[in-house]
């Protein structure tokens, strides 16, 4: 699958950092019982994975991801961090080589954004979840996002990720679609969580961890292939950029609103 970000080194950072920036917000209240078998789907170099089993220490959680250079990452990740209980395999959401009923809950994050088809996606994930398990989504929605201050060169910069994303086929708006999805895809009782990240001067730890090193990180890493299909000029790119690092200076604001989606099979 191609990936809007790309599998360097320095996307793995961002990552990583952008785990452990919002490991409290986005993954407060996600806990498995012990014993319990849970498949974390598209786990990339296991940024999530560290708090998915730090908070569920007991349970049985298998991590896939369709790439095995980022399954490497993640394994090297996870072991230094003294961590046991997951096991890693190479697998593709589209076709999980696992049969029915095989897990008790399934836990996604920042995948669905990035397919051409997450129903199908949700089918697949859903087949392997036993009945009366659950299913945990976590997206974020790049419609969401407000800062101050707002210039015309900023917001452009952030439109081409928003475009960049759309070219690989994802959708960078999926957050607002969650709920449909689920229900569409048949699970129940499905309740969806806004998550908002709210940063400005007094909050520090966020304005390096979020601003800094995770939304302005990943609007650089689409600097190449927005200039190369001519969506932005470079005059405009590094003015767009530099009046993003502005909204995370005294007096400047940021706001972004994630989405955890929650249904039961």
């Amino acid at each position: 699958m191609e990936y809007v970000h790309g599998y360097s080194n320095r996307e793995a950072l961002r990552l990583a950092d952008q785990a452990d920036t919002l490991t409290g917000i986005l993954h407060s209240g996600t806990a498995y019982p012990s014993g319990s078998r849970v498949l974390e789907a598209g786990c990339g170099v296991g940024a999530q994975t560290i708090a998915l089993a730090k908070n569920s220490p007991e349970a049985e959680i298998t991590s896939i991801d369709i790439s095995r250079e980022s399954l490497s990452h993640a394994e090297s990740l996870i072991r230094s961090e003294g961590i046991s209980n997951v096991n890693f395999k190479q697998a593709d959401i589209m076709n999980l080589p696992f049969p029915e009923n095989s897990f008790d809950h399934v836990f996604v994050c920042f995948v669905l954004e990035h397919l051409q088809n997450p129903e199908v996606a949700l089918q697949s994930l859903k087949r392997v979840l036993k009945r009366g398990g659950s299913i945990t989504v976590i997206e974020g929605d790049h419609g969401s996002c407000y800062f101050h201050p707002e210039t015309e060169e900023a917001v452009r910069v952030w439109g081409c990720l928003v475009q960049s994303q759309r070219d690989y086929n994802g959708n960078p708006m999926i957050g607002r679609e969650l709920h449909p999805l689920l229900n569409d895809s048949g699970f129940r009782n499905v309740e969806i969580s806004p998550k908002i990240v709210y940063v400005d001067s007094n909050r520090p730890e966020l304005v390096d961890g979020f601003i800094k090193k995770t939304i302005i990180a990943m609007v650089e890493g689409v600097k190449d292939q927005a200039i190369e299909k001519g969506m932005i000029n470079i005059k405009t790119w590094n003015r767009g950029i530099k009046d993003l690092y502005k909204t995370a200076e005294p007096g400047g604001t940021f706001f972004y609103n994630f989405f955890r989606g929650y249904g039961i099979k």
